[in-house]
């Protein structure tokens, strides 16, 4: 377990400092290498995490919890550094190409290390800084086309999201101060001593602090109302980066605020972070399902429905229930494949097409012959339709949800998840199935390392949906007795 947390923390750096100087072949064949061995090393911790919570060093922890977040991350790293080779082809004869691809390589390894190394901090403190360090990098990515939109986007998005890290630092101060109360001075900030100490902390610095990370970390995953850097950042975004950030980066925000979760149902119970996270995971899930219903902008249809689903995790979460936590962590993974998916397929109608506005996406089904499939299908997965994932994990949130009589929570979920698959639905018949008025658009595939990844997603959508293995199954199982704190 040690290597592989080393290799984690380690390998992706490597290749982004190897990238400062070494051509871009090379950088892609390392950065796909990389992100293949990271996952592999991410699959074996597996069985290893749904036995027994482990500590390296010190300030390293690897629990369930953090190895379902480091599974989701590790997967888009491998499919996204596969996908960007065919993404920067096209971009090959272009005069400064060299110089972007190096910027491109090393601020992808440098981002999906920051997202890698944020699950595996034990202290609330090195946890924060992890997640400031994401912002950094990803900014920078969504500012690296060097347009105006891309600049003004990525100086949006590092406003808000560092106001909002200011609030989060407030709330690591605050809980700080409660387990300095009992636990002395010197005490490390973990989260394992804080959930420990229980019922001791002192009742008002655990509720601020827990308000202060769901609206603090909220910023970075996108709860309503401090979400409004995420469309922005998305469409303007490489493609590439924008799969990262919807699947991984807001998911690894999230895992933040189930960190002062755990804290405050040891010291408050259940029910006060659980109201909390239902009024903000539902009006995250009302702005978006609206949203939906009138998106121009392909790119910003996607992140609205980044943000319906880290509702719908907030959601399940104020649920409470066994069935409902393990919804969560199962949507977690299956939200990053299929929003991953989601995000490929739009990058490839975007070369295909030289646009973003869904009026003038047409005949996808007919002019791309294995993206279009492969995109239809990604959307059915995030409208949750059976066999994918997505179907598998909300339906245990909703019989959570209603195992435990929060039946108008429930009623409010599906609803609002129904007003979104039309406002999905629209759109996808829309670019798939009417007809283009474009005749130039010729039939076929911009590059075969475009398709791959989506067919890789597709699989594991599937897989998920149908039948996840048994191992993942009890990392499941031991990741809902941690955030019920019986683990």
């Amino acid at each position: 377990m040690t290597v592989v947390v080393i290799f984690l923390l380690a390998a992706p750096l490597l290749v982004a400092l190897a990238a400062l100087r070494a051509p871009a072949r090379v950088s892609q064949v390392l950065t796909v290498a990389v992100g293949v061995l990271a996952f592999a090393g991410v699959l074996f911790l597996v069985p290893a995490a749904a036995r027994h919570d482990a500590t390296v060093w010190r300030y390293l922890r690897v629990d369930a919890i953090s190895v379902v977040f480091l599974l989701a991350t590790s997967f888009l790293y491998a499919v996204v550094g596969a996908y960007s080779i065919g993404y920067l082809r096209a971009d090959e004869d272009a005069e400064d190409f060299g110089a972007y691809a190096r910027r491109f390589y090393v601020g992808v390894n440098l981002f999906a290390w920051s997202m890698l190394a944020a699950p595996l901090m034990s202290s609330l403190a090195l946890l924060w800084i992890a997640i400031e360090v994401t912002t950094v990098i990803s900014a920078l990515l969504v500012a690296i086309e060097d347009t105006d939109g891309a600049v003004e986007a990525a100086w949006k998005y590092v406003l808000i999201a560092s106001a909002g890290l200011g609030i989060a630092l407030l709330a690591t101060i605050f809980a700080y101060y409660a387990g300095a109360q009992v636990l002395g001075q010197s005490y490390d900030l973990t989260f394992a001593s804080l959930a420990g100490a229980g019922s001791r902390l002192p009742h008002t610095a655990v509720q601020l602090a827990f308000v202060l990370a769901v609206v603090g970390y909220g910023t970075k995953v996108g709860l309503f109302p401090v979400h409004t850097w995420l469309p922005d950042a998305h469409a303007e975004a490489p493609t590439p980066v924008s799969a990262l950030l919807s699947g991984s980066l807001l998911a690894v925000s999230f895992y933040a605020i189930l960190r002062f979760y755990q804290v405050a149902v040891a010291t408050l119970g259940p029910r006060f972070p659980q109201t909390v996270l239902l009024v903000f995971g539902v009006a995250s899930l009302l702005l978006a399902a609206l949203y939906l219903l009138d998106q121009r902008d392909i790119k910003r249809l996607l992140a609205y429905s980044s943000v319906e689903h880290m509702g719908i995790l907030a959601i399940g979460v104020s649920f409470g229930a066994p069935l409902a936590f393990a919804g969560v962590l199962l949507h977690v993974l299956a939200h990053a494949a299929a929003k991953a998916n989601a995000f490929m397929g739009a990058g490839v109608l975007v070369r295909k097409y030289g646009t973003k506005t869904i009026s003038k996406i047409g005949g996808g089904l007919d002019a791309l012959p294995w993206t279009g499939p492969l995109l239809l299908m990604g959307i059915f997965a995030l409208c949750a339709m059976p066999p994918f994932g997505i179907f598998r994990s909300e339906f245990q949130i909703v019989a959570g949800g209603l195992g435990s009589s929060r039946n108008t929570g429930t009623a409010i979920l599906v609803v609002l998840v129904t007003v979104a698959f039309l406002g999905l639905s629209v759109a996808a018949n829309r670019i798939l199935f009417t007809p283009s008025g474009d005749g130039a658009v010729v039939r076929g595939e911009p590059s075969a390392w475009m398709v791959a990844p989506m067919v890789v997603g597709i699989g594991a959508l599937l897989l998920l949906g149908v039948h996840p293995p048994g191992d993942l199954a009890d990392l499941l199982t031991r990741g809902v007795a941690e955030l019920r704190g019986v683990g």
